[in-house]
């Protein structure tokens, strides 16, 4: 049962990078209104668990901190699946997985084995290919700024897991921690949308349908299911689970939207899936 809650959890957050994609609005106004249309539900979730969240005000604030992280990952996120598409956009956030191994060496000593330092780079090699080269085949409005700019946002999406891991060290009901980083999500959205000239809290009524489906299946459904299910099982098992998200990603790209990623792109794809896989299940 734990092993199908999880699938349905990867499941349903690998529509991210779809929903954002079918509303076609600036990449701050799908954050804000992904979190935003997400807030009440999870209110009312966590009021009917209120009686066993035992976690400090230390622990709140943390949570909101992780939030408005979030919201930068998310900016740009959103703007490397505009410049890239749904599928590789999503393959190159999952690059996060190096940016921890790397925070894991300078802020707690675990200095990087010679074996994981070539698989680190390796993934990145896997990026640059992914950009498709400049080739005339590469799939993507701008592929070589959309991998730049995913790559950053696998580093926020780092420093995002690594704040929301102290977010949630007490045990109680999931729907807490959630609620306080989305209200910092929307916050960090808002404070981000100066720099978006896009920004809008009118999407109209066709992005408004994309964009609650995204709040409600990826923020609310997807996370909660995540985080109940993932602490119970093995190390090993959740990191592969994980790796569902961007290749789920990659086949609703190419069946959703039709994106024909040129040869170079595919192998780029394998090559960082397979190296964050390594590199997840070696710090397991």
């Amino acid at each position: 049962m734990i092993h199908l809650l999880a699938l349905l959890g990867v499941l349903s957050i690998s529509f991210s990078a779809v929903f954002v994609r079918l509303a076609a609005v600036s990449p701050v106004t799908a954050t804000f209104f992904r979190g935003a249309y997400a807030a009440p539900i999870l209110v009312l979730i966590w009021i009917s668990q209120k009686a066993r969240d035992r976690r400090g005000s230390r622990e709140r604030w943390l949570a909101i901190v992780s939030g408005l992280i979030l919201a930068l990952d998310l900016n740009l996120w959103h703007e490397s699946i505009a410049l890239l598409g749904a599928g590789l956009g999503t393959v190159i956030a999952n690059v996060q997985v190096v940016f921890v191994v790397a925070a894991a060496w300078l802020l707690y000593g675990e200095r990087p084995t010679p074996g994981r330092i070539v698989t680190i780079a390796v993934v990145f090699a896997g990026v640059v290919l992914t950009s498709g080269l400049a080739r005339h085949d590469a799939y993507g409005a701008q592929p070589v700024a959309g991998a730049v700019i995913g790559v950053m946002a696998g580093v926020t999406y780092a420093a995002f897991l690594l704040v929301y891991r102290h977010a949630n060290r007490t045990p109680g009901p999931r729907s807490g921690p959630l609620l306080d980083s989305t209200i910092g999500m929307v916050a960090g959205a808002l404070a981000c949308a100066v720099f978006d000239p896009h920004f809008t809290f009118l999407p109209g009524l066709q992005a408004d349908r994309w964009l609650v489906l995204l709040a409600v299946g990826s923020q609310v459904i997807g996370w909660l299911l995540i985080g109940t299910a993932l602490p119970k099982l093995p190390v090993v098992e959740t990191s592969v689970l994980l790796l569902g998200q961007p290749v789920f990603a990659v086949i609703w790209g190419v069946l959703i939207f039709g994106e024909q990623l040129s040869v170079v792109q595919w192998a780029g794809s394998a090559i960082v899936l397979a190296g964050v896989a390594v590199l997840s299940l070696r710090r397991g």
